[in-house]
């Protein structure tokens, strides 16, 4: 089974998330200029706040809304959402709900 490839362009980047065993990263990419515009974690300092922070539901919610934030100062309304191979369940889900809280349309 082949699977389509997604792509981002400037005007909707593609929002990609991957899960280690650990942690939790989101970015914001334009694959048109290959060139990443925005990125949040469980290992970013925003989200944090000195402590140390694991892949839950809850963090999920925080690098959504601060991966929202960030695509709003940057000017961008919508995004293309990559889930990459993980299902669309739980984190993933709590991420992509996060987002479209803030206002941006997957």
């Amino acid at each position: 089974m082949i699977k389509k490839k997604i792509r981002g362009t400037e005007d909707y980047p593609r929002l990609y998330i991957f899960k280690s065993n650990k942690h939790l990263y989101a970015q914001l990419i334009d694959d048109y200029n290959k060139h990443i515009i925005a990125t949040s974690s469980t290992i970013s300092p925003e989200i944090t706040n000195n402590q140390t922070l694991f892949r839950t539901c809850k963090t999920a919610q925080l690098i959504g809304k601060n991966i929202a934030i960030k695509s709003k100062a940057k000017g961008i309304q919508k995004v293309v959402f990559d889930r990459g191979n993980n299902l669309y369940h739980g984190q993933i889900k709590a991420l992509a709900d996060a987002v479209r809280e803030e206002g941006i349309y997957l």
